[in-house]
């Protein structure tokens, strides 16, 4: 009878290790059933991930992409455009929206260099760039409230316009806000950059000048308008850049956009 008794509890035992033993391996291998799953899972989840990413950056856009594509780059033009002309040299150091001497002044230029006056010269010069560096500083807000009014016939038009479309929708509608905006600014900024009185040396150290006719330039309109036109030479360079340039399209909006417009003028 004991050892009965014995030998029960023995197998009862071996039963609870086998038990253990199965649980055990139970245990491991719906783990390893589970990473694997996860794995797969997460394989799958990258491959639709890289597909939409590859999909939405290609096609036909919808009117609303196009909108927001064209509102996207032209944010990103402007600023860009109008941020390097607003710091010092911005237009003094760039040939292509140099400020110099008004054409009635130019004459005058030439006969005071001629006469040892450079130094007068450069400062007329210098403080119509300063003045129209100062007012540029005003140009971001009024081109950014023009794209914001901007409707989607707009933003269509110049997708599939002319390469200088946007530049030219600019002109349209800001040149007239610009000019007002720009023109109590130019004429505060000549005052305080001196141009105003540079510029007076200048004429008058001409006009006492024998059989010359007197020159008198509206000073303030004329650095207005240079400075305007610097400006939309600036923001036509960042349109042509985003044109033909597929690295400035730095979005995946941009991407689906401009390359639906390339297919379309191909």
């Amino acid at each position: 009878m004991w050892q009965f008794f014995c030998l029960k509890k023995l197998n009862t035992h071996k039963m609870k290790k086998i038990n253990i033993l199965t649980s055990s391996l139970a245990l491991i291998l719906f783990a390893n059933l589970n990473a694997n799953a996860q794995i797969k899972l997460s394989d799958i989840f990258k491959k639709v991930t890289e597909k939409q990413s590859t999909t939405t950056a290609t096609g036909t856009p919808t009117t609303f992409e196009i909108g927001q594509g064209i509102k996207e780059a032209l944010q990103l033009g402007v600023s860009a455009g109008a941020d390097r002309l607003s710091v010092k040299d911005g237009f003094l150091g760039n040939l292509a929206v140099k400020i110099l001497m008004p054409p009635e002044a130019q004459k005058v230029e030439k006969t005071l260099r001629g006469i040892g006056l450079n130094k007068l010269c450069d400062n007329v010069i210098t403080s119509l760039n300063r003045a129209a560096e100062d007012a540029a500083t005003e140009a971001k807000p009024i081109f950014i409230s023009a794209i914001k009014q901007m409707t989607l016939a707009d933003a269509t038009n110049i997708l599939l316009g002319n390469n200088d479309a946007a530049t030219a929708y600019f002109k349209r509608v800001t040149t007239s806000e610009l000019m007002q905006k720009f023109s109590p600014i130019v004429t505060t900024s000549l005052n305080k950059v001196n141009a105003t009185k540079y510029y007076s040396d200048l004429t008058s150290q001409y006009n006492r000048l024998p059989l010359v006719k007197p020159v008198n330039t509206n000073l303030t309109e004329y650095v207005t308008q240079k400075a305007i036109d610097g400006l939309f030479i600036e923001v036509a360079k960042e349109e042509l850049k985003i044109r033909g340039n597929f690295n400035a399209r730095s979005t995946t909006l941009l991407q689906k956009v401009f390359g639906y417009a390339d297919k379309k003028k191909s």
